[in-house]
């Protein structure tokens, strides 16, 4: 026998495991874990505790309301055919032994979509859906009655596989997931405590038993979640998204202590709770022949200091857009490259040919300037800017006129509307050099190295 728990609002899927964990300890979660609102579990030998299949399925019921959480319950002798009767049918569904098959043929075709979702045994769910509406069924009992061999021999395995489903079949056993890890260290304060000095010992204490644990389980903090009881009976919550997984105490508490510096709470504070969501620690193996990187904790420690210093949305690594504007880009999160496992690549450096290319080396502000132009040409180049040498124009290129944004209101940042040479000057350099025809203005936007 077999139970099926489908959580009809947004409950954690923590709590619908620990409500199927007190009546079996063979529980699975079923779908894609992270969005998952099911739990199935084996409900064998529970007969002679509760009694027949509706009265374990009224309990199942009970215990989860008990929790604060409302539930859709389905009992049945397989796992497949509880799993299609808890999505199909609202409330509490049980079935005795034998009676699955007619239970699960009455149900509409589209039912089946509920079981092969992010199965990849079972192909793309829409398009078979499609091709079984197409053939005139609208029942799973239709298509139960439909010969195996034809089925076979028009839709493959993974048709025979759903025709299996159909009957409320298994097709595989249930494969029990181990009770989920928490990572979690709290402390009730004797008195209550402001600022982030004496927090930073508690914190301290809190977390070092925490890192203990994630490194004899060999894992890393993906997020860190500080949680303050505070004396007005309010709770102050901050969640940090570390961009690498991190187990050492000293980088997460400063981590913590930077974040409450951005966000402090509020008043005086009576109980910290701190808790992580584990990942599997990452490992890096550097090459000898390339330079190492920062590790991850350097590089969390740097980004959380100049996110307090600039602001969280100041600070990112810089991606393209599809824009034919000059200097156009996006901001989006930072997190380190990973470093290359390749023994080829790492094999070659330093043994090939070195490649040799220019680069455009853009000012982040284009740096004014001054343009002598003598029958449509640049004859010499100045500015005030130090370390730019200016001088007579040597040789030049251009113009391009670059153009784009007219649509937009006068006055926007997004309008443009340039002309660009690229010159060498007596001194040696090499310039990009455009004139913003809206402004009548002389600009350096480059220098080439």
């Amino acid at each position: 026998m077999f139970g099926a728990l489908y959580a009809t609002e947004g409950s954690s899927i923590h709590a619908l495991d620990a409500v199927a964990r007190e009546f079996s300890p063979r529980v699975t979660v079923e779908g894609v874990v992270p969005g998952s609102r099911e739990v199935t579990l084996d409900l064998a030998g529970l007969e002679r505790l509760f009694g027949n299949s509706r009265t374990i399925a009224h309990e199942l019921r009970r215990t989860a309301a008990e929790h604060g959480l409302r539930v859709r319950v389905a009992v049945a002798a397989t796992r497949t055919a509880a799993r299609l009767l808890v999505h199909a049918n609202p409330g509490l569904t049980a079935i005795d032994a034998g009676g699955e098959m007619t239970a699960v043929g009455e149900l509409p075709i589209e039912a089946l979509a509920a079981v092969v979702d992010n199965d990849a045994r079972f192909g793309a769910p829409a398009s078979r859906l499609a091709d079984l509406r197409r053939w005139g069924l609208r029942t799973l009992g239709d298509f139960t009655r439909l010969p195996a061999g034809d089925v076979a021999a028009r839709l493959g395995q993974e048709g025979v596989l759903w025709q299996r489903l159909s009957r409320g079949e298994d097709v595989s056993p249930i494969v029990p997931m181990g009770p989920a890890e928490r990572f979690e260290e709290a402390m009730d304060l004797e008195w209550p405590i402001e600022g982030l000095e004496p927090l930073s010992f508690v914190l301290a204490r809190l977390l070092e038993p925490l890192s203990r644990q994630l490194d004899r389980r060999d894992r890393g903090a993906a997020v860190l979640r500080v949680s303050l009881q505070l004396v007005t009976r309010e709770v102050h919550e901050r969640a940090l998204q570390l961009p690498t997984p991190i187990r050492d105490a000293r980088t997460l508490r400063t981590l913590a202590l930077l974040d409450l510096e951005s966000h402090p709470p509020g008043a005086a504070i009576d109980r910290v709770t701190v808790n992580v969501d584990p990942t599997p620690a990452r490992v890096v193996q550097f090459s000898l022949l390339t330079r190492p990187l920062p590790t991850p904790d350097q590089v969390s420690t740097l980004l959380a200091r100049l996110g307090a210093l600039m602001g969280e949305d100041r600070c990112g690594a810089p991606a393209e857009v599809q824009s034919w504007q000059p200097g156009a880009f996006a901001m989006r999160a930072f997190a380190p490259m990973e470093q290359r496992e390749s023994s080829d690549d790492t094999a070659q450096v330093g043994m090939s040919a070195p490649v040799i290319a220019t680069a455009l080396r853009r000012f982040r502000v284009p740096v004014p300037a001054r343009v002598r132009v003598e029958r449509e040409t640049l004859v010499r180049v100045t500015t005030d800017r130090r370390g730019l040498a200016g001088g007579r124009v040597e040789t030049c290129a251009g113009p391009w006129r670059t153009s784009g944004g007219w649509w937009t209101s006068a006055g926007d940042p997004g309008r443009w509307d340039r002309d660009e040479w690229d010159v060498t000057v007596s001194g040696g350099a090499t310039y990009r050099v455009f004139h913003d025809r809206a402004a009548d203005a002389w600009f350096l936007d480059g220098i080439v190295d």
